[in-house]
C-alpha cells in the first residue's frame, strides 16, 4: 500500500499541469553544499556554498540569497542554480534581509551591520558596538535589535526612491534584556529576551514601546521564549513551542493566554500549513525523531511520525497534499502525505539536511 501510494504521488507530481512549480532548496549542513529537490528527487547539489551550519535562503523574485555561519552573502539564480556573486561581510553573520535596492545583513563579530546591493557589492557599514539580531524591513526603515546593548536601533533611508540607499538613524529603544529575535506584523516589531520575562513590542507608525509579560498557565511567567521564526501565526492564534515544558503555548492575536497543548516532548519549531489547518511540531532531545501534527481548531494532537533519526527542520508544499522533512541523521528528506497522514517518500542522496527552503517559479508545464 505505501508503495503504491507512493507511486500515484509521483505520478501526480509529473502530469499535473500547474501554474507553478515547486523547487525546494535544502540545506546540506555538514557538506558546505545545498541540494536541489524537484518532483519528489534529489536533482542536483549547488557545492562551495560556505559554512552551512547555519544556512539560511531567501528568495525575492528570480533572485536566490544566502547567508553561511562564516559570514559570507551569496547570490544565485533559482532557476539555473549557479552561483552569481558573493560577499563576507563578518566572521559571522546571522541574519539578512532584501530590500527593493539592497540587501541588509545584520552581524555577530565585527559587531556591524552591512548594506550591500542587490548585486552584493558594499555601500555602507553601520557599527553598533555589538551583536545584531532581529533585522527587519518596514516601508523606508530598517529595524534590528542589539543583543548587547538592549536596544532596538530604527534607521530611515534618507535615499527611498533613489537608486543607492544610505541609511541614518532615526530612533533607538532602550529594551529588555539581551534581546535575540524578532518578528514583523504589519507596522508592529515584536522582540525577544533572553533574560526579560516578555517582550517587546514597537509600533513603527507611532515610534512607541512597551514590554507586554508573558504568562502560561497559572499566570506563570515563561521564562523563555524560543525564536521567533519558530512559531506559528495563524490569522486568530498565535502558537509558540514552550521551552522546557513537554507543550505548545496559545495565545490570541493580542497575546492573551488561552491553552497549553500536552505534545511528546520539548517542542523546538512550530510550522503552520498553508491553509491553516494544522501545525507540524518538532521536538529536541530523545524525541528528535519525532513529529506531531495538531489541529488548529480543536486544538489537540491528531498524529505523531517517528522517523530513522532527528529532524531538524519541516516545510509545507503549497501546491500539494505534501509535508517535507529534513530526517538530519538519516541523510534524507522524507515526504508525508497531509490527505491521508501517510509517510509517502524517501528522498535520499541528501547528507545531513537540516533548513528546507521552497521557491516557486511560473513555468508551465
Amino acid at each position: 500500500m505505501k508503495f503504491l501510494l507512493s507511486v500515484l504521488f509521483i505520478a501526480s507530481l509529473c502530469t499535473t499541469t500547474l501554474s507553478a512549480k515547486e523547487k525546494y532548496f535544502v540545506v546540506e549542513r555538514e557538506s558546505q553544499s545545498v541540494a536541489i529537490v524537484e518532483d519528489g528527487l534529489a536533482k542536483r547539489h549547488m557545492k562551495n556554498m560556505h559554512n552551512m551550519n547555519h544556512g539560511v535562503i531567501k528568495f525575492d523574485g528570480n533572485d536566490g540569497y544566502l547567508i553561511s555561519r562564516d559570514g559570507y552573502v551569496v547570490k544565485f539564480d533559482p532557476k539555473t542554480e549557479k552561483k552569481l556573486a558573493e560577499y563576507k561581510t563578518s566572521k559571522s553573520a546571522i541574519g539578512f534581509v532584501i530590500g527593493k535596492n539592497y540587501v541588509a545583513v545584520a552581524n555577530y563579530d565585527d559587531k556591524s551591520v552591512d548594506i550591500l546591493t542587490r548585486d552584493l557589492k558594499p555601500l555602507q557599514k553601520i557599527k553598533t558596538g555589538s551583536k545584531n539580531v532581529g533585522i527587519k524591513i518596514y516601508k523606508d526603515k530598517l529595524i534590528f535589535a542589539q543583543m548587547d546593548n538592549d536596544k532596538v536601533s530604527i534607521y530611515k533611508n534618507v535615499n527611498s526612491g533613489k537608486a543607492s540607499p544610505k541609511f541614518k538613524l532615526e530612533k533607538e529603544f532602550n529594551v529588555g534584556k539581551m534581546p535575540f529575535d524578532a518578528m514583523i506584523q504589519g507596522k508592529t516589531y515584536i522582540v525577544g529576551f533572553f533574560l526579560t520575562k516578555g517582550f517587546g513590542v514597537i509600533d513603527l507608525d507611532k515610534m512607541s514601546y512597551k514590554l507586554i509579560p508573558v504568562t502560561g498557565d497559572g499566570n506563570k511567567p515563561v521564562l523563555k521564549i524560543p525564536h521567533f521564526g519558530f512559531w506559528s501565526l495563524s490569522h486568530d492564534k498565535t502558537f509558540i513551542p514552550a521551552v522546557g515544558n513537554n507543550e505548545v503555548m496559545v495565545y490570541d492575536k493580542k497575546f492573551n493566554f488561552l491553552k497549553n497543548i500536552k505534545v511528546q516532548g520539548l517542542p523546538v519549531f512550530t510550522s503552520l500549513s498553508p491553509d491553516q489547518k494544522y501545525i507540524a511540531v518538532t521536538f529536541s532531545g530523545k524525541d528528535f525523531p519525532y513529529i506531531q501534527i495538531i489541529d488548529t481548531k480543536t486544538l489537540k494532537v491528531i498524529k505523531t511520525f517517528h522517523f530513522k533519526a532527528k529532524v531538524l527542520h519541516v516545510r509545507w508544499s503549497q501546491e500539494y497534499p505534501a509535508l517535507y522533512v529534513s530526517v538530519n541523521g538519516a541523510d534524507e528528506v522524507d515526504v508525508i502525505n497531509t490527505k491521508d497522514w501517510v509517510l509517502e517518500r524517501e528522498i535520499y542522496q541528501i547528507k545531513r539536511p537540516s533548513g528546507i527552503f521552497l521557491y516557486k517559479t511560473s513555468t508551465k508545464r
